[in-house]
């Protein structure tokens, strides 16, 4: 899952943090590994490209002072942008590009011309995805943390409505959403207008419908990837029918995702499909955690489900930045000492370390059968980008779309077409 953050709009938010004691640029080369060299090593500024643009001023500010005490001669500066893939992608082009970035969507054969590996931080043994941003043996990026997508939801609004009981069938699912509409309630924020909230709905939806993590990836044998009735199709057909049933917005074209979290913190909405990262910044939007809950979304009416364990972006060190060290340094603190997947709402990606929070405690409870994502085949990737295909894009046309077959031949279309000039 990877999960992708991407929003239309592109906001450029920096926050420079710098120390008092701190010292000057240094320059460090790619073997100076964070673990292997001493502190002393670590050494610099470097920069933090990140899509969390909430915690600027806030947490950030916490994190570099932590960050710094530990190395005294290093520091640590954040930028933060909404548009997080595009820009990054763009940024990476001119080789204009900060020390430290999370990954946007390239093959993993291009990650060696941007980054630098991360094997010497001594993490390799205890992570998860360990492969999912490697090439030929080689560890390019370790994920800010692991997230599993489901229905987070405000407890006092399901209470109000009179649901006594989660939904566990599909059918069970409508009901409650109807019972929330009739109390005056949104029963799902979709964030249509932002585009990227919607991708759970083509991508960590199909792939638990279909129980196969290797869903996406086999697209590439088909010229026709996405049909009514197959797991793309079915999945789509679910937010299309809450649309239909007046189940979203009033307005899905007027959506703000800021809003939207506070309007879900405060049971306006009652609730919203992402993964277990968004609770935090839900309870932290006006609400207490004991009123926020979390549920696998019931697909069909078996009862069962499947989940998807995806990893999100990942850290990467820029292979060209002056200070590599004290970048390698500040992603293996990151991940061990900050305490970032907890503020974030992930499971960690060490091994070693349980999530803590309550509500992935209540999703565990509901015993879904887990799907751990796998790599994007560099062919899928090569199609998508040739083919120009925005997966959120689909979904916003087959909710609207008068006949969502001519969507999904449109989408075919431009596939078949792609597949054909990559494969050949």
């Amino acid at each position: 899952m990877k999960k992708v953050i991407i929003v239309l709009a592109s906001m450029l938010v920096t926050s420079v943090i710098l120390s008092a004691c701190g010292s000057g640029s240094t320059s460090n080369t790619a073997s100076n590994g964070a673990g292997a060299t001493g502190d002393g090593a670590i050494s610099g500024t470097v920069t933090f490209l990140t899509n969390r643009t909430d915690m600027i001023g806030t947490q950030f500010d916490d994190y570099a002072k932590r960050f710094h005490e530990k190395y005294p001669n290093a520091q640590v500066e954040f930028e933060a942008i909404t548009d997080l893939d595009k820009t990054t992608k763009i940024r990476m082009s001119s080789g204009d590009y900060p020390d430290v970035v999370l990954i946007p969507t390239i093959p993993n054969s291009d990650l060696p011309k941007y980054f630098t590996p991360l094997d010497d931080l001594g993490l390799n043994d205890n992570i998860y995805f360990k492969d999912y941003k490697s090439y030929e043996g080689k560890v390019y990026g370790i994920s800010v943390g692991a997230t599993t997508t489901g229905i987070v939801y405000n407890k006092k609004a399901f209470a109000d409505a009179g649901i006594t009981e989660i939904p566990k069938t599909l059918d069970e699912f409508y009901a409650a959403s109807e019972k929330l509409k009739a109390k005056g309630i949104v029963p799902l924020a979709s964030n249509f207008k932002d585009q990227w909230p919607l991708y759970p709905w083509i991508s960590e939806v199909p792939t638990s419908m279909a129980g196969d993590a290797k869903l996406n990836n086999d697209r590439m044998n088909s010229d026709t990837p996405y049909q009514m009735n197959n797991p793309y199709g079915k999945s789509m057909t679910i937010i299309r029918t809450m649309y239909e049933k007046g189940y979203l917005e009033k307005d899905v074209n007027s959506t703000n995702w800021e809003q939207s979290k506070k309007d879900v913190a405060s049971g306006k909405f009652a609730m919203v499909m992402l993964g277990n990262w968004v609770i935090p910044q839900i309870i932290a939007s006006g609400t207490t955690s004991d009123n926020i809950g979390f549920f696998p979304l019931p697909y069909d009416n078996s009862g069962k489900v499947n989940v998807s364990l995806a990893p999100d972006w990942a850290y990467g060190v820029n292979k060209n930045s002056e200070n590599v060290a004290t970048a390698k340094a500040f992603v293996k603190w990151m991940i061990e000492d900050s305490g970032f997947d907890q503020y974030a709402g992930f499971i960690p990606v060490l091994k070693d370390k349980k999530a803590t929070i309550p509500q992935l405690q209540q999703f565990d409870s509901f015993k879904p059968v887990t799907i751990e994502a796998v790599a994007d085949d560099p062919k899928v990737t090569d199609i998508v980008n040739h083919a120009q295909i925005t997966k959120e894009a689909l979904v916003q046309e087959f909710i609207l779309a008068h006949n969502p077959q001519s969507v999904l031949d449109k989408y075919n279309a431009a596939w078949a077409k792609a597949r054909k000039d990559i494969l050949k």
